[in-house]
C-alpha cells in the first residue's frame, strides 16, 4: 500500500519511542507481555493523544471489547483476522483508498 509502517516488540517500546504523535493509525494486539494493548491505549489517552486504534485479539472477552470501544477504539477484531476488514478500516482512517 506504500504506507510507512513501524513495528514495536512491546507496548512499552512504542510508548518510549515517541512515535505516538506521528501515528495516523495504530494496530495493536490486546494480549502482550507487559502492558496490554488496552492499558497502552489508556496511557495514550491520559497523555492527551491516542491515535485511531484497531485492536486485534486471539483471546476476546466482552469486557475488553467494551473497554476498548468505550475508550474510542475503532475496532476490536478477533483472530483470525480478515485482512480486508483491517485494510478498509485503515483506509477510512487515513483517507486513502
Amino acid at each position: 500500500m506504500g504506507w510507512e509502517v513501524l513495528s514495536f516488540e512491546s507496548a512499552e517500546a512504542f510508548l518510549d519511542s515517541g512515535a505516538a504523535r506521528r501515528t495516523r493509525c495504530l494496530i495493536s494486539d490486546v494480549t502482550m507481555p507487559g502492558l496490554s494493548g488496552i492499558e497502552m491505549h489508556a496511557q495514550l489517552i491520559s497523555q492527551g493523544w491516542a491515535p485511531p486504534t484497531i485492536f486485534i485479539t486471539g483471546y476476546p472477552t466482552a469486557q475488553d471489547k467494551a473497554v476498548a470501544l468505550a475508550n474510542g477504539a475503532l475496532a476490536y477484531v478477533e483472530k483470525p483476522i480478515d485482512s480486508n476488514v483491517i485494510l478498509a478500516t485503515v483506509q477510512n482512517v487515513i483517507g486513502t483508498s
